[in-house]
């Protein structure tokens, strides 16, 4: 974006007068968005998410997305769309715009878990089934059951784990006067 006099202005997205240079935001996104790929994240879609996650409001337009990460409208496309269906990213409008703005949702690391643990309990239930198809006493039944066990205890201690969170987090001054990430409020996990 350029301002009226034709210097760069990036308040949407990062880098501000008051802030870091668009350098050292460049340069977190991109060790942020190695190690979301490291840890199997498609890698535009890190890319993505990393330059919302060090936007000033924690959110972009396509447009701006493009232009920060030196990437097609496509491939912003497509991130967004690998963001949504993982519940990491919303869409809102600017009031009176037809431009879509991409959004990190409010407590994104508490949902994204709360929904993990779903995912746990549904596996235990699919793995108890298989221990009893299988049979208890056969190596695959056993196996079926242990995991089973393993995923009913990180289902259990997860929950503990998120519930102390929420207590931790109330105690830390996360600077939630300044932006959208900071905010209290956000959906899940209140």
């Amino acid at each position: 974006m350029s301002s009226e006099n034709g210097e760069s202005n990036q308040n949407s997205g990062g880098a501000t007068a008051t802030g870091p240079d668009a350098e050292a935001v460049s340069r977190f996104v991109e060790r942020f968005a190695s190690e979301l790929t490291e840890a199997g994240m498609q890698r535009t879609a890190s890319r993505v998410f990393a330059a919302l996650l060090a936007s000033e409001t924690a959110s972009m337009t396509s447009a701006e997305l493009s232009e920060r990460l030196q990437i097609s409208p496509a491939a912003v496309s497509g991130a967004i769309r690998y963001l949504s269906q993982a519940n990491m990213v919303g869409r809102e409008r600017d009031p009176g715009s037809r431009r879509d703005r991409y959004v990190l949702h409010n407590e994104l690391w508490y949902e994204t878990f709360t929904r993990r643990d779903q995912v746990l309990t549904r596996w235990e239930r699919v793995l108890r089934d298989g221990a009893e198809m299988l049979g208890p006493d056969t190596p695959a039944g056993a196996r079926a059951a242990e995991t089973a066990a393993f995923f009913e205890f990180l289902h259990n201690e997860l929950r503990t784990m998120l519930d102390r969170w929420k207590e931790h987090r109330a105690t830390l001054d996360l600077g939630r006067s300044g932006g959208r990430a900071g905010q209290s409020g956000g959906r899940a996990g209140q």
